[in-house]
Order: C-alpha cells, then structure tokens, then sequence
C-alpha cells in the first residue's frame, strides 16, 4: 500500500526563519526516502509567483485586494501542486498557508477572521495541514533578523510596528486553539530550531518520523 501523503505548513511573523527551515526540513524528510515537495506562499506555480511580485514588490493596495490576490495565488497552488502531490503520496513541506491570511490579513489588515476564513475555505477547497508548525518570535527580534540580513524590505516587511504586533499576537492566538498547530521557539540557532521541528514531527507522526541514524 503506497504511504500516505502529508502536508505541514511552517509559519510566523518576518524573521521567524520559515524559509531556512523549510528547506533544510524538506532535505531531511527526503534523506529518509520519501518524496517532498517543497513550496511557499504566494507562489509556488506561475500564477501564484507571479501574484507574489505584485504583492510583494507593487504599488499599495486595498487590504480587500491584497486577500483576493493571496487567495487566488492559494487556491492555484491548491489545485496544481499540494493536491496532486498528497494523492501521489508525498510529503508537501509550505512556507505559509492559510494560517498566515488569518494572521496578516485578518488581524494585521482588520478584515475579521470571520470573513477571511469563509473566503479562505473557498480557495483550499477542503485541503488542510497536517500540521502546522509556528516558528514562535518577538515580531521586533524577527525584525532585527530580517535587517541583518541585508536584504531590502518588501511591501508586507515595511509596514507599521502595531500592524506586526497585531499579526504576532493573532498567530499566537490563532496556535493556541488549534490542536494541529505546534508552537516552536524560533529563537535558539538554526541547528537547535530544527532538531525541535524534528522532535515535534516525531512525536506527531511516529510512523512517518520514527528516530533513526540521520
């Protein structure tokens, strides 16, 4: 019987490390021998790279535009990668989904949970993680993260202090009352952030994830 797909979802506020450790996530499950695909949000298929470099890198928008846009982008990545990819029984690891609509632009941009949820069930057509694994950060300290790491900031990364406040303290909120949400702390180095991924995946999925050498 083929194994069963799988799909996790790593999130947090800028500077959190998603994206490290995604990909070093992703290598792993891979060392073991099973097939992933590694992906992020916006983007991760022509359309939704494309609605990235718009919503990243374009002009000011209404808040009601910027959720159509990274809904749009979810629900292209839905249908052309993560559900085919978990029909063929792989491991599907996300930098971002929905919890993170719920985060920036529910709380972040005021547009209610309530209402971004109904749309957002719209765009994931009944996909769900697996597990969702929140990178846990100060929203200053993974600010600072982000301006050592040279790179300019984006459309999302400029805005105000309380507007990442409010998105910090909603994922906060919105990891406490979600049994498939584990909080990790993403403070610690990238070695020790990583082998927690490992440990909760583990305890998670101890068929999939059993200890072994490696």
């Amino acid at each position: 019987m083929a194994e069963r797909g799988l799909f996790l979802v790593l999130e947090g506020v800028e500077g959190a490390g998603k994206s490290t450790q995604a990909r070093r996530l992703a290598e792993w499950i891979g060392a073991r021998g099973r097939e992933v695909v590694l992906t992020r949000e916006p983007g991760g298929t022509d359309v939704g790279e494309a609605i990235r470099r718009v919503l990243l890198e374009g002009p000011e928008m209404p808040a009601r535009s910027e959720l159509l846009l990274m809904l749009a982008a979810r629900a292209a990545l839905v249908d052309q990668v993560i559900r085919p990819a978990l029909k063929a029984g792989k491991v599907v690891v996300a930098d971002r989904f929905d919890l993170s609509t719920l985060a920036y632009q529910g709380a972040g941009r005021d547009l209610g949970q309530d209402r971004v949820g109904t749309l957002n069930a719209f765009a994931v057509s009944g996909i769900r993680p697996d597990l969702t694994i929140l990178l846990e950060i100060e929203a200053s300290s993974g600010a600072a993260r982000k301006r050592r790491g040279g790179s300019g900031p984006d459309r999302i990364e400029r805005e105000t202090k309380a507007f990442h406040q409010r998105v910090a303290e909603a994922y906060r909120t919105l990891a406490a009352g979600s049994e498939q949400t584990a909080i990790v702390d993403a403070r610690p180095a990238q070695d020790a952030v990583q082998q927690a991924i490992r440990e909760v995946l583990r305890a998670r999925f101890p068929e999939t994830f059993r200890a072994r050498a490696g």
